[in-house]
């Protein structure tokens, strides 16, 4: 399998958490801009709207990792766990933003959207569901939860799912980039769903292989 090229040990934490700081600047960066009167329209919604966007495109990401390495190859796995708790991050912050700087901690206000706006029922959903997951990353979780952790972080998909919706259910009406969004989760869902048929195929075809090549010539 082909993997990416190798950094020098003290360079791959780094390669990490430079993938943090990238990945964290729009959120900077927009707030930076609102909060110096640099944004043309609602500021609150653009910020929040913008936080939304990029938790969706974090965790398709995210699901992006495992088929590009059946399908080419590349080993990006190291890169999986900084997408995924990016991911959490910015679905925190949207719901965040949604609560302090939209509704202003109107509670009463945020909890009758929760029950009576659908589009805010299923990424509620998803954000809670996605909790148990950025809690369990890590190593010592790992250890712990077993085969368990596995069966826990397939609920990616879902939380996945969910966001698309989410996305597609907030706008009036639904355009290309919504439509690009949901195509991209449908596709890596049902990706999940094949993956097992694929692998075990390709393994076949590889003892196939092998076989083939370790036969010798009979001879009359």
């Amino acid at each position: 399998m082909m993997r990416l090229p190798a950094l020098p040990k003290p360079f791959q934490a780094a390669s990490i958490w430079a993938l943090y700081a990238l990945g964290l600047l729009p959120a900077v960066w927009t707030f930076y801009l609102g909060a110096t009167g640099q944004l043309v329209g609602n500021p609150v919604k653009i910020f929040e709207h913008l936080l939304g966007d990029w938790a969706l495109r974090f965790l398709i990401l995210t699901l992006l990792i495992s088929p590009i390495r059946d399908l080419f190859g590349v080993n990006w796995v190291r890169y999986r766990r900084a997408l995924g708790l990016l991911a959490f991050y910015y679905v925190a912050m949207h719901f965040l933003a949604y609560m302090i700087l939209d509704k202003r901690l109107a509670i009463d206000v945020i909890v009758e959207d929760i029950f009576k706006r659908w589009f805010i029922t299923i990424g509620m959903a998803g954000f809670i569901l996605l909790i148990p997951l950025a809690l369990t990353s890590n190593r010592w979780s790992i250890r712990k939860l077993g085969s368990g952790w596995v069966a826990l972080h397939r609920l990616i998909y879902p939380i996945a799912a969910a966001g698309a919706l989410h996305y597609c259910l907030s706008v009036k009406v639904i355009g290309p980039e919504q439509l690009i969004y949901a195509g991209l989760v449908a596709a890596l869902v049902g990706w999940r769903l094949v993956r097992p048929r694929y692998l075990a195929g390709k393994r076949k075809a590889r003892q196939m292989l092998g076989g083939l090549g370790g036969q010798t010539p009979q001879t009359e």
